[in-house]
C-alpha cells in the first residue's frame, strides 16, 4: 500500500518559515504585498482568489484585490498592471487565469514586471527556468518538487514521466525534473502507447485534467505518483487525474486529491511573493 504524501502537512511547515521571513522583513521596513486581479465572475477563479487572500492574511502579507467586470478591455487591464508595476508596496502581481476571451492574455502576462511576476509566466522568467538560473518558479511544479524533497524521493538518475504539456504545469515540471538530473519523458494526447511508457517510470506526474486517467495497470510497483489534477467525478466530488484507490495498491508513494499538491500551490505563491520583495529591496 502506497505511503500518502501529505501536502497539508508540508504546506503548514513551509508556511511557518514564510511567516517568519515576512515578520523579519517588516522589522527591516520592507513591505511584502500581493495584488490579485480577477476579471469576471468565474466561480472556480473566485475560490482560488479567496484562498490566496486568506493565505496572505495568515502569513502577514499585505494583499489587494482588483475585481473587474467581465467587459473590462485589454487596455484597461494593461493600465492597471502598469500602475501596480510602479508601486513600491506591491511586491507581486497575479492576474487570475483564464481571462475572458476578448482580453489578450499574452499581452497582460508580458506587461507584468518580470520582478513582480510571482506566477512565473513572463517569458523572461520562463527563459530563466529553461537555463536553470531563476528567482521564481511556477507554483504548482515548485510545490511538486518540494513534496518530493520533503519525502526524500530522489529523482536523480530516475525515469520520470510527466503527463501533460501545458505551459503552466507540464513543461516547467519537466524542466525542474531535468534540473534535478532525472531522465524525463513528456507525454500528451498524441503519445503512442502511453501506458507502456508510464510503466517504466519511477515517478509519474499526472497533469492532464481527466478524472481517473492514470490507472493501476499504468504504474510500476513502488513508483511515486503525483496527482496534479483537479476534477469532479460523476457525483460532483473533487478528484484527481489518478484512480487513487487502484493506484494506491501498486505505488510506493501517492498524493491524494484534495490535500496533496493543491495546498502547496498557494504556499509556493506566497514564497515567490516574499522572494519578489527581497529582490526589489536588494536583500
Amino acid at each position: 500500500m502506497a505511503a500518502i504524501i501529505d501536502g497539508k502537512a508540508v504546506s503548514a511547515a513551509t508556511r511557518a518559515n514564510i511567516a517568519g521571513e515576512v515578520s523579519a522583513l517588516k522589522e527591516r521596513g520592507v513591505s511584502v504585498g500581493l495584488a490579485v486581479i480577477i476579471v469576471g465572475d468565474d466561480p472556480a477563479s473566485r475560490v482560488y482568489v479567496n484562498n490566496k487572500k486568506k493565505a496572505c492574511a495568515e502569513l502577514g502579507i499585505y494583499s489587494e484585490e482588483y475585481a473587474l467586470p467581465e467587459q473590462t478591455t485589454t487596455e484597461e487591464l494593461l493600465q492597471l498592471v502598469g500602475q501596480l508595476n510602479a508601486r513600491g508596496d506591491i511586491s507581486g502581481i497575479l492576474c487570475q487565469l483564464p481571462l475572458p476571451r476578448h482580453i489578450d492574455e499574452t499581452a497582460v502576462i508580458n506587461a507584468i514586471s518580470a520582478q513582480k511576476d510571482v506566477d512565473a509566466f513572463h517569458p523572461q522568467n520562463v527563459g530563466h527556468i529553461m537555463i536553470g538560473d531563476y528567482h521564481f518558479l511556477p507554483c504548482t511544479p515548485a510545490g511538486v518538487m518540494r513534496l518530493l524533497e520533503y519525502y526524500n524521493i530522489d529523482v536523480c538518475g530516475k525515469r520520470c514521466v510527466v503527463i501533460g504539456r501545458s505551459n503552466i504545469v507540464g513543461k516547467p515540471m519537466a524542466m525542474l525534473l531535468l534540473h534535478s538530473n532525472a531522465t524525463v519523458t513528456v507525454c500528451h494526447s498524441k503519445t503512442r502507447d502511453l501506458a507502456a511508457i508510464c510503466r517504466e517510470a519511477d515517478v509519474i506526474v499526472a497533469a492532464v485534467g481527466r478524472a481517473g486517467f492514470v490507472t493501476a495497470d499504468m504504474v510500476k510497483e513502488g513508483a511515486a505518483v503525483i496527482d496534479v489534477g483537479m476534477n469532479r467525478d460523476g457525483n460532483g466530488k473533487l478528484c484527481g487525474d489518478v484512480d487513487f484507490d487502484g493506484v494506491s495498491a501498486v505505488a510506493g508513494y501517492i498524493t491524494p486529491v484534495p490535500g496533496g499538491v493543491g495546498p502547496m500551490t498557494i504556499t509556493m505563491l506566497m514564497e515567490n511573493t516574499v522572494t519578489a520583495a527581497k529582490l526589489q529591496n536588494g536583500i
